[in-house]
């Protein structure tokens, strides 16, 4: 199925299933849907099922949104408490359409309890309550993580999804992967054909540690490996570190939970040389979630981080947001230097970028999808340096291989069924969708926004909008501290003045005067 029909078929309120391969536009699908419901006033809750899927959407996890936390099942008593709550119930009674985002790594047993609660808190018996919901994601990629003692469920066995009923759209064209043989073997593993010209393909791109390109990641599946291969190399270089603390704002339990999901560190370390990896798309600036190079300088004016990629191409990494939105409204946001050492990454991580090129070690995949995964980031055959390979890597879970073929089937079905429908029959659907959620029929008319530009090519005199409306408040955000601030921060502090009052004095956010606070070890966590 193409991007455009299955937009179509979302466009008339049914439920559905929106699948792919990787790079078959999944994102770019269902960001296209979105698009079109804000455009005629209908806001969509935008959900995923880890904290890392929620940043990359500008979303909450369906456990925040469905005010179900860390709950392994709900009780009447449970959905008594949970009507109580005026915020969660404001935001039931007002959602319409409801996006979960990687979906396979979200345990059927949630995906039940929030169904429940929508229904009984929107008072209606209909599945999910009446939300129109539009499930993404791969089952092929990492499956849910069960709790001790207990065996995960995929959400397509779950009551809750086989009431839903969704109209599956199985995304055929492929629009990341350039090399044909190279993707033949990607879904040669994804069919569960295993056979030894598989192994002896992969094994072509086999290399001794060591041996690899020094500028490409590594990825890893346990995280203890990052970590030591991460700090390890940054301890290599000489020269001065710089430190880039985030900023915060909000709700404390909201904030923490984007903190949780950013792939950008609470206290980012940096030196001159070191690997880095943009963990946000900027499409206006060039780069994207998933992009490379090396810290070659820091910007004298703003003491940003100047990055270099393997094509030359170079950036000054500005700040980024990553917030939480409820029904328009911003409920919590972080800002932070969009980069992460990139020297490692775990492979779950790696989960929705796009890479050039990466190392991978697969002898310790642990589960289902690892492997696939891990090849699946990488855009090209030649961009792959294996270090080893083990017989569970590439295993595809035999429930998912067998409901692929049932979900294939059911896509053509309705890809066939809408196809042949006529034009006007269609755009009544459309028509009326919108009408039933309360949008508006006509587009709305964009609004002007002042453009964010870059001054050159070169990217060393790039100023943003972001950093000019900030410096005119803030004139020191995000610059480094000094000694000499560091002691005047900490008399300040000593004396008694409030943290709003110095944040106004040294010309930064508070949120900034917080981050050095503790730093400093004038203030703990809590």
């Amino acid at each position: 199925m193409t991007q455009d029909s299955a937009l179509a078929i979302m466009k008339t309120g049914a439920n559905v299933f929106l699948t792919g391969e990787p790079g078959s536009g999944k994102t770019h699908t269902v960001n296209a849907y979105v698009r079109y419901l804000r455009e005629h006033d209908i806001e969509p809750s935008i959900t995923a099922s880890t904290g890392i899927a929620a940043t990359h959407v500008g979303g909450m996890t369906i456990h925040s949104w469905g005010g179900i936390g860390i709950r392994r099942l709900v009780t009447e008593e449970d959905l008594d408490q949970l009507g109580t709550i005026e915020p969660l119930v404001r935001r039931m009674s007002k959602a319409k359409v409801l996006v979960i985002d990687e979906i396979s790594m979200l345990d059927g047993s949630i995906l039940a309890m929030v169904e429940r609660v929508t229904r009984a808190l929107r008072r209606s018996e209909e599945p999910f309550g009446g939300l129109q919901v539009i499930f993404v994601g791969d089952f092929f990629q990492l499956p849910p993580v069960p709790e001790r003692g207990t065996p995960s469920q995929f959400c397509f066995d779950s009551l809750a999804w086989k009431s839903a009923n969704p109209l599956v759209c199985y995304l055929s064209e492929q629009h990341r992967q350039e090399d044909t043989a190279f993707l033949s073997t990607l879904t040669a593993i994804r069919r569960g054909e295993l056979e030894d010209h598989v192994f002896e393909y992969l094994g072509e791109r086999h290399v001794k540690v060591g041996a690899h390109p020094a500028d490409i990641p590594e990825l890893h599946t346990h995280n203890v490996d990052v970590d030591t291969k991460n700090k390890k190399e940054l301890e290599k270089i000489a020269g001065e570190e710089r430190l880039f603390l985030m900023e915060t704002k909000g709700q404390k339990s909201r904030v923490e939970q984007l903190i949780k999901g950013c792939l950008s560190p609470q206290e980012l370390i940096l030196k001159k040389g070191a690997a880095v990896m943009f963990t946000k798309n900027n499409f206006e600036a060039g780069y994207v979630n998933g992009t490379l190079g090396r810290v070659s300088g820091f910007d004298p004016d703003t003491g940003f981080p100047e990055v270099t990629t393997p094509k030359g191409e170079v950036f000054i990494a500005t700040p980024a947001e990553w917030s939480v939105m409820d029904n328009g409204k911003v409920l919590a946001t972080i800002t932070q230097i969009p980069l992460r050492l990139a020297w490692a990454i775990t492979v779950h991580k790696s989960q929705g970028m796009s890479l050039d090129a990466a190392v991978m070690d697969l002898s310790r995949a642990f589960e289902y999808g690892q492997g696939y995964v891990a090849l699946s980031r990488v855009r090209t055959f030649v961009g792959l340096h294996i270090l080893g390979i083990n017989q569970r890597a590439f295993e595809v879970h035999p429930l998912v291989l067998a409901n692929d073929r049932a979900f294939r089937d059911r896509s053509a079905e309705a890809d066939h069924a809408f196809a042949i429908m006529p034009k006007g029959e269609l755009d009544t659907l459309h028509r009326n969708f919108l009408i039933a959620m309360g949008g508006r029929v006509e587009k709305k008319k964009p609004k002007k926004h002042r453009a964010v530009r870059r001054a050159d090519t070169g990217a060393k005199n790039e100023k943003t909008f972001f950093y000019d409306t900030l410096r005119a408040s803030h004139a020191k955000a995000y610059l480094p501290w000094d000694k000499g601030q560091e002691v005047e921060l900490t008399k300040l502090f000593q004396d008694g003045v409030k943290i709003k009052t110095i944040a106004e004095k040294m010309g930064r956010q508070t949120g900034g005067i917080r981050s050095r606070l503790k730093k400093l070890g004038l203030i703990n966590d809590g």
